[in-house]
Order: C-alpha cells, then structure tokens, then sequence
C-alpha cells in the first residue's frame, strides 16, 4: 500500500506540472492584456506599463512560468487582479460550495440510479426493464443548464418551493439552494449509471453463487443486496468516478445557472477578466481533485473486492 500511494503521488507531481504548463501557455496566447482589462480602455499607455512591469507580465514568458512555479512550490496561489484578494483565499470560500453541490448530486444520481437498475435487471426484457432503459435515454440528451432552466421555472418561480438563486446565510438556507442543482446534476448522471448497473446487475444475477444462494433459502431481497449489489459495485464505482471528473468541468454552467459561489462561477469570472492566478489555480486544483477521485476509486476497488490487487 505504501509503494503504491508513493507511486500515485509522484503522478500527482507530474499531472501538477502538466497542468501548470498547460494552462500558463493557453492563457498567455489567448489575446488580451490583464493590465488594460483592469485599468479600462481610458487608461493611458504609462499606467498600463507601470502595472504590467508591477505584475511581472514585461518579462520573459519561461521567466513568468519560472515564478509562477516557485509560488506553487511554497503554496502561494498568488493574488487576484480583480478582488485584490489572495487566490487561496477565494477558492477556500468557492470550493465548499461546489464540494456540497456534487456530494448532494452523487446522493441524489445513487439514490435514483440503484432502484431502476434493480427494477430493470431483476427481468430483462420484460416492460419495466424496456422503460426503465427508454427513459434515461432522454436525460442523456437534455442539457444541464437547460435542465436547470426547467427546473427553476417549475419549483422556485411558478411553485416557490427553493430559492431562485444564490447560496443564503445560514445551514437550512444552504441546503435549500443545493437541492435544484443537485436534482440537475443527478438527471445528467443517473442515465450513464442505471445502464451501467442494470449490465452489471443481469451478468451477476445469472451466476452460479446467486443461484446456490437461493438454493439454500435466503430471502431474495438479501441475496439481491448482499450477493448483487456488492459485486456489482466495482462498476459502478468506476463510472461513478470517471462521470465525477467530467462533471467538474461542468459546474461551472451549473453554477452559474443557479447563481451559486462555486469555483466554477469564479473560473469563468476568472476568465472573463484575464485573471491570470485565478485561472491557473482553479484549474490546478480542478486537477488535484480528479486524482484524488481516482485515487479514492481505486482504494474502493481493493476494499470492495479482495482479489483486486493495487500494483505500485
């Protein structure tokens, strides 16, 4: 085990400065300049140059790059050049708020995704197996800001259920503000989970230990979770985690659709703006997370089944 975390770190190293590169050169070769965006187009040429000599954009772009990964070494993110504010500082405040967003997507995707695979799996090909395929199938082709749309018309303008937008103040407000975005978020992944657990559910199902397990008289409802569910987790787990590193690239339309302070909201915002260490953190830490989600998938594998075995 200690080899292979070892191994996964210094991976980890290398996806960082992947990243780093990555990102630093795409900024820089996009058209724009963050002095005269900060300043306005009424800023005269001297103001610009002063402030691009006070942030370091007249030097050398390897000399930037160079600075820049010194910052990261010693944990500075730098600072924002439209809040003046630390970037460790904004994304400490952002990232929670996207966090709880997709812990309460993943509930709402498992929640919903389990049941129908079972109801499916439990008789291929029967109506409520063909239903249960047919209906995800129109959840795959909805947009998720469109989701989102539909479904602040329908609860919070036209019912007045949830809030229309924002995060509020307090616990009960926050919770409330994440339920549409968590709905939204699980419509777009239960269709890619059901179908993958309804495959996996049918193939255990048919094997020779579930058969001798309603042999010796167990209820079904306990083989089905017990014998099923479990050996049908590795799957899951695996689309799970590869849909939860698509799905961060897309908080961001999320987010903004519902009006909450997420990191996706302030990297477009980031954007927008040409700020340049807001940008290149977000995206850095955007890549952590997915490593650390691979890296907790695979730690699942090993724990879920004792055959699997984690290679250095």
């Amino acid at each position: 085990m200690r080899r292979y975390l070892a191994g996964r770190l210094a991976q980890l190293v290398l996806v960082i400065f992947g990243v780093t590169l990555g990102t630093f050169s795409l900024l820089h070769l996009v058209p724009g300049d963050p002095a005269r965006t900060l300043l306005g187009v009424h800023a005269t040429n001297r103001e610009v140059a002063v402030l691009r000599h006070e942030w370091g954009l007249d030097r050398p772009i390897y000399s930037q790059y160079l600075s820049y990964l010194g910052r990261i070494v010693h944990l500075n993110l730098g600072t924002s050049t439209q809040y003046q504010t630390p970037v460790s500082t904004l994304i400490a405040h952002a990232l929670p708020v996207t966090l709880a967003m997709i812990a309460v997507g993943v509930v709402f995707a498992i929640l919903l995704a389990v049941p129908l695979a079972i109801l499916a799996a439990r008789r291929p090909g029967a109506l409520p197996d063909q239903l249960v395929r047919a209906v995800p199938l129109a959840g795959l082709g909805m947009p998720p800001f469109w989701i989102g749309f539909v479904l602040l018309l329908l609860f919070a303008q036209k019912w007045k259920l949830f809030p229309t937008g924002g995060y509020g103040f307090t616990l009960g407000e926050h919770v409330s503000s994440l339920i549409l975005p968590g709905v939204t978020i699980a419509i777009a992944m239960a269709p890619i989970l059901v179908r993958s657990l309804r495959a996996a559910l049918i193939d255990v199902l048919d094997s020779d230990y579930i058969t001798a397990a309603h042999g010796k008289g167990l209820r079904p409802i306990r083989v089905l979770v017990r014998h099923g569910l479990r050996n049908t987790a590795i799957p899951g787990v695996s689309v799970l985690a590869v849909n939860l590193g698509l799905l961060l690239g897309g908080t961001a339309v999320i987010e903004s659709v519902y009006g909450l302070p997420g990191v996706g909201n302030l990297l477009l915002t980031a954007i927008f703006n040409r700020d340049f260490d807001v940008v290149q953190s977000v995206t850095l830490v955007y890549a952590i997370i997915v490593v650390v989600i691979n890296l907790a998938a695979d730690l699942a594998y090993a724990a879920l089944d004792p055959r699997v075995v984690l290679a250095p």
